[in-house]
């Protein structure tokens, strides 16, 4: 390897204070360049969180005491986003881009795509920082790869904002070694070189693409021209609304999900689970199943009985067939009341009686959630001895690359984890149940399989957002100001299980040494008040539930902040003021006041309505990024209410795809009115009620608004996360607007449950 020119962006405030980066050429008969981590001797105070965080203030986050759970600011110091970002520092230089002899500009992404449109954003930067053709970069997806630690987990609203800075210096420096080896090819000075359209141009017109220089400049040990990302007066694809690269595939059905694989060998599977969450099997006939066509085998697994078959049609029949009885699960004795009790009685009290004070108190309840992601469940394995193939859409590939191997007592490197596109997650694949239980049927069987969770599978065996119950007590003085604020947030234990813990060690964040749970620290990391709210407090209790609980989109803010933002709403009206100026003239900061402010002019906020409507506002700011929604509601039928308009405004700091952006914010405004209205999970006897979407009720196109307005604001700074963002303030507007026209103060969701 050899080092290159500094990585840097002139005109722009630095982003990457104490940490630079180096790129480095390596060993390749085509170019091929990866970034690597310098430290400076200081760091400017201008730097963006993620990169101002020395390891010295970093561990002082990390360790704060028990008691300073929730205070304000920790996020603003410190955050999820900066966390991760900070834990995939060390492996970036393993990040490579290569530019073929064929001219594609190939960038092996270690992330997992299901929708979001991150092949799409990193595309982009390539071809920004390379000057190449849009349609000549490849993002294709990365193996599991043990050696990238926590730099391959897709989560947390965390990919853009730790790939930009690597990805970007990357790409430039396989640019400036391009040149470098047009300036040679030509004998010319390489500063008199430019490059665009995936080619290098000299001044008196000539082009050489870059397919035809790749031998040359992968011999460039150090280039010729500066080797700097471009300055943002120079960004011409960067920010500019872009359709999906893979869109034409995705329309078309060329795009390959895992249950499109056709791996030689692998037949279909499905599984036979307990009627309750965690059940086992009591006892097993499968006569009756094994003499039906088509089936070619029945084996025991830890979660239930698979059947294989010819077809997925005759191993659903088979399974069918199958008589089995189930010993009950550890919550059978629960329902949905029970769970909510339990939730009640694990607040601790608040810390500041009222006395003399005037005060506002609220509970809220919100129920489970599953995931839902429209693609269900599938992987497929190939387990054979002393080696084991599995594929599958996992954001978490090193996490299921370890737990697959221990269970089929393999060594780590034996076992390979082929990343798939996925159909959607939402946090869901975060978890790779399917495809551990594919690895623990090839191997019984002897053969390859392809395991597919049918919808009712995953609806009352999968994931599910805990239920969480909420206390919140605001205290406020004769002039309306407020003095202080407490929230009591309860839930059912998260299951946090999927690499989130180690990857907070490796930045630094010692949990234990501050008392802290997982769940704790991640909740500390996450929810803030972004409010003037005289003395806030925020506190995390969990009860623990044998149940199968995941991250949902948002995690915790999805129910936290949608409570807080409901109360702020009725904390204006108890004080008699308007409800958007009530929040502005306590947002901390400019940024959250522009946001707020557009939303509130392009929604035309106060705007008179017929009676049984009205608007709602909800704001939240989160992974480096600001986000107000303002709806307008029918609930002139309280049983069907529906939204009937939506206004946006965001601020994610520079939004490297606007459309995609938009697409995001159409999404989790989606998510908003599916489970503040409707959408939710019920718990019977240890069961979960819903079976599929017929019953789940998520949002379909008729309970969506005809006219959706988003508005991108300015780019103040480096890009923020966005793919969770909007959910909360979603949520709060709908909550909000049904409030507003129905003169009531909702407090159980989804609403008609």
């Amino acid at each position: 390897m050899a080092p290159s020119d500094e990585g840097g962006r002139p005109g722009e405030a630095p982003t990457t204070g104490r940490r630079r980066f180096l790129t480095y050429l390596l060993a390749a008969p085509t170019l091929t360049v990866a970034a690597r981590i310098g430290l400076d001797a200081a760091a400017p105070a201008s730097a963006p969180a993620a990169v101002r965080n020395t390891a010295a203030r970093t561990a002082a986050a990390a360790t704060a005491p028990p008691q300073l759970l929730g205070l304000p600011g920790i996020p603003d110091v410190v955050d999820l986003g900066d966390a991760i970002t900070l834990a995939c520092l060390p492996t970036a230089h393993l990040l490579v881009l290569e530019v073929t002899a064929a001219g594609r500009a190939v960038l092996t992404l270690p992330r997992l795509e299901v929708g979001q449109g991150l092949t799409t954003a990193m595309a982009m930067l390539v071809a920004e920082e390379l000057d190449a053709r849009l349609t000549d970069v490849d993002v294709p997806l990365s193996d599991g790869r043990p050696e990238l630690l926590f730099n391959q987990l897709t989560g947390g609203s965390t990919s853009v904002r730790s790939l930009y800075e690597p990805v970007r210096a990357a790409a430039a420096a396989a640019r400036a070694r391009l040149v470098t080896a047009a300036a040679q090819h030509w004998n010319l000075p390489a500063g008199t070189l430019r490059t665009a359209d995936s080619a290098v141009l000299a001044p008196d017109g000539r082009r050489v693409g870059f397919g035809r220089l790749a031998a040359a400049a992968a011999a460039v040990a150090v280039p010729a021209v500066p080797a700097t990302p471009k300055p943002p007066d120079r960004l011409r694809v960067v920010g500019t609304p872009t359709g999906r690269i893979d869109a034409r595939d995705i329309v078309t059905g060329r795009a390959a999900y895992t249950g499109d694989l056709r791996i030689p060998g692998a037949v279909p599977t499905v599984v036979a689970r307990p009627t309750t969450i965690n059940g086992t099997l009591a006892s097993l006939d499968a006569s009756a199943a094994r003499a039906m066509p088509g089936v070619l085998g029945v084996v025991r697994i830890p979660s239930g009985v698979a059947v294989l078959a010819e077809t997925f049609d005759q191993a659903l029949k088979a399974r069918n067939a199958l008589r089995t009885t189930w010993h009950p699960g550890p919550v059978a004795h629960l329902s949905g009341a029970d769970i909510r009790a339990r939730l009640r009685d694990a607040h601790p009290p608040f810390l500041l009686p009222p006395l003399l004070t005037p005060y506002l108190d609220g509970e809220f309840d919100f129920a489970f959630v599953n995931h839902a992601p429209m693609e269900v469940l599938t992987a497929v394995a190939d387990v054979r001895p002393g080696r084991a193939d599995v594929w599958f859409a996992a954001q978490a590939p090193i996490v299921a690359q370890q737990a697959i191997a221990a269970e089929l007592g393999l060594p780590q490197g034996a076992v390979t984890v082929h990343v798939v596109r996925g159909g959607g997650s939402f946090g869901r694949r975060l978890f790779f149940d399917a495809a551990l239980e594919a690895a623990q049927v090839s191997r019984a069987a002897g053969r390859p399989v392809k395991l597919m969770w049918t919808r009712e599978d995953d609806m009352r065996h999968g994931r599910m957002r805990p239920a969480s119950h909420h206390r919140v007590r605001a205290t406020y003085g004769p002039l309306g100001q407020v003095l202080s604020w407490e929230h009591r947030a309860a839930t059912v234990r998260t299951d946090l299980g999927h690499g989130l813990g180690e990857a907070l060690t490796g930045a630094g964040f010692d949990l234990s040494l501050a008392g802290l749970s997982l769940a704790q620290g991640f909740f500390l990391l996450t929810e803030k008040n972004p409010y003037d709210v005289g003395v806030p407090t925020q506190l995390l209790a969990e009860v623990a539930l044998d149940m199968p609980t995941g991250s949902w989109r948002s995690v915790y803010s999805g129910t936290v902040r949608v409570a807080d933002e409901i109360m702020m709403d009725e904390l204006a009206r108890r004080t008699g003021q308007d409800e958007v100026a009530f929040r502005r003239a306590r947002l901390r900061g400019t940024l959250g006041r522009a946001v707020l402010d557009t939303v509130a002019q392009k929604g035309n906020w106060g705007r008179p309505m017929p009676p049984g409507q009205a608007q709602g506002v909800g704001y939240h700011e989160e992974n480096g990024g600001r986000v107000a929604y303002l709806v307008e509601l029918d609930a002139t039928d309280r049983a069907d209410p529906r939204v009937t308009r939506a206004v946006c405004a965001v601020d994610v700091g520079r939004a490297i795809d606007p459309r995609g952006l938009e697409a995001q914010l159409t999404g989790t405004l989606v998510d908003g009115i599916s489970v503040i209205l409707r959408a939710g999970n019920h718990i019977d006897n240890g069961a979960v009620r819903e079976g599929s979407y017929a019953d789940f009720r998520y949002a379909r196109q008729r309970d969506t608004p005809p006219a959706v307005e988003i508005h991108l604001l300015p780019p103040s700074g480096p890009p923020g996360g966005a793919g969770e963002l909007g959910v909360a303030a979603a949520c709060a507007a709908v909550a909000n607007a049904y409030a507003r026209a129905t003169g009531t103060s909702p407090r159980s969701f989804p609403l008609a449950f």
